[in-house]
């Protein structure tokens, strides 16, 4: 789910977002392929940080978009017809759910110390 996120945003980028916003579409796509790969890549408790912050950056990017369709973020209103914007709601929202789940059976597996 973190990399359709960045896919998502990224593709918005090569669509014709640009300024501040299409700069923080980028940030969102990198930081969702490190997360992905951190969590395919790493073992231990190094595997709980990637999966609480993978988490928290699912989260963070919802709430980002929950409040630009509300109140506004940035300086920035965005619309439910804007591109996209349902299927990002429906991704996000599924990802938080996958990634709370996968966090807790992460955190589960882990021995006693």
């Amino acid at each position: 789910m973190l990399l359709v996120m960045g896919g998502i945003h990224l593709y918005l980028v090569f669509d014709g977002v640009g300024g501040l916003l299409g700069q923080l579409f980028v940030v969102n796509a990198v930081g969702a392929l490190v997360l992905a790969i951190a969590i395919v890549v790493l073992r231990g408790w190094l595997l709980s940080v990637a999966t609480g912050l993978s988490l928290l950056f699912m989260v963070g990017t919802l709430l980002a978009l929950v409040l630009a369709l509300t109140v506004g973020l940035f300086g920035i209103r965005e619309v439910l017809s804007f591109t996209l914007v349902p299927t990002t709601l429906v991704v996000e929202s599924i990802g938080t759910i996958v990634l709370a789940v996968t966090l807790a059976l992460v955190l589960r597996s882990r021995p006693a110390p």
